[in-house]
C-alpha cells in the first residue's frame, strides 16, 4: 500500500509551484516589478534554507569542499534563469500557455538524459514525448488562426523550459552525496546570484515597501514549501510516481489563472493539458 501522506506532500509541493506564476502576474498588475519579486523569492528562500540547515535537529555535519560548493552554485544558476525567463514570458502570454512551455522540460530532459547516458529512450518514453508535443500544440492553441500569441512570450517560455530541464538535471545528479537541504542551499544561492547579475540595478530602482509581503508569499510558494514537501514525500513515493503527481502543477496553474486573472482556456486547450498529463504518466510508468 502506498504511503498516502507522502503522496499528499508531493501533491502539495506541485500545487505550490502551480500557484506561483499566477501570484507573480497578479503582483505585476499591482505595479510590483518582476526583478524585485524574483530577487525577494530567492533571497528569502536562501535565508530560510540557511537557517533550516543551521537549526535542523537532524543536521549531519557534512564536509563539502569548495569545488563541490562552487559546482552546485554554478548549476543552481539555472534555477534563477528559469524563474526569470518564465516570469518574463507570462507578461506577454497567458499563464496557461506559459506553464505548458515551461513543461517542455519533460521531453528536453529525456533528450539530455539520452545524450549523457548514450542510450536511446524506451518506446514508452518516445510515445510520451510525441504525446507531449501534440498536447502542447492543442494547449497553446497554435492551430487557431484567430489566436496570435506574442513571439517574445513563446521564446521566453521555451527558454524557461530548456533552463528548467537543466535545473532538474542539476537537482537530481549533482553532488548526490550531500543531503537535499544542503544541496538546495547552494543551488538556490546560484539562482540568487544569477538574478542579481541579470537584473542588477533594477532591483534597487524598483524596490518598494509593498513588494515585501508579495516577495514573502512568492518565496513561500516558490522556494520554501516545495523543497520541504518534495524532500518529505518523493523518497517514499519514488521518483516515477513523484513525477506523475508533480504534473498537477499544470492544471493548478491553469485553474488559478482562470480564477484570479480571469484568463480564458478553451475546451481544446484542456484536451491538450490532459494529453500532457497522460504523457507524464506514460513516461514515468515502470514496466
Amino acid at each position: 500500500m502506498k504511503d498516502y501522506k507522502s503522496i499528499l506532500y508531493v501533491a502539495a509541493g506541485a500545487c505550490s509551484y502551480g500557484l506561483l506564476a499566477t501570484l507573480v502576474k497578479y503582483a505585476n498588475k499591482l505595479g510590483i516589478h518582476t526583478s524585485v519579486l524574483t530577487f525577494l523569492q530567492f533571497l528569502i528562500g536562501f535565508l530560510f534554507l540557511l537557517g533550516f540547515n543551521y537549526f535542523s535537529k537532524s543536521k549531519i555535519q557534512e564536509q563539502a569542499n569548495l569545488t563541490v560548493k562552487l559546482k552546485l552554485t554554478a548549476w543552481g544558476m539555472s534555477l534563477g534563469l528559469t524563474s526569470t525567463l518564465y516570469y518574463l514570458a507570462i507578461q506577454y502570454i497567458p499563464v496557461s500557455v506559459g506553464i505548458i512551455l515551461l513543461m517542455q522540460s519533460i521531453w528536453i530532459s529525456l533528450i539530455v538524459e539520452a545524450l549523457i547516458r548514450k542510450k536511446m529512450p524506451s518506446k514508452a518514453k518516445i510515445i510520451g514525448v510525441i504525446t507531449v508535443l501534440l498536447g502542447t500544440a492543442l494547449s497553446t492553441d497554435i492551430l487557431s488562426e484567430t489566436k496570435a500569441l506574442d513571439t517574445r512570450g513563446l521564446l521566453l517560455g521555451f527558454g524557461a523550459g530548456i533552463s528548467y530541464a537543466v535545473a532538474i538535471f542539476s537537482s537530481s545528479n549533482i553532488a548526490n552525496q550531500l543531503s537535499s537541504p544542503v544541496r538546495s542551499l547552494f543551488l538556490v544561492l546560484g539562482g540568487l546570484l544569477l538574478i542579481i547579475i541579470f537584473w542588477n540595478i533594477q532591483i534597487v530602482q524598483q524596490m518598494t515597501l509593498k513588494a515585501l509581503p508579495w516577495g514573502l508569499i512568492i518565496a513561500l510558494f516558490g522556494t520554501v514549501l516545495p523543497p520541504l514537501f518534495f524532500t518529505r514525500g518523493i523518497p517514499r513515493t519514488g521518483i516515477a510516481l513523484g513525477n506523475i503527481i508533480s504534473s498537477l502543477e499544470i492544471p493548478i496553474s491553469t485553474i488559478s489563472a482562470v480564477l484570479l486573472l480571469h484568463e480564458t482556456v478553451s475546451g481544446i486547450q484542456w484536451v491538450g493539458i490532459v494529453l500532457i498529463l497522460l504523457a507524464v504518466t506514460v513516461i514515468n510508468l515502470r514496466k
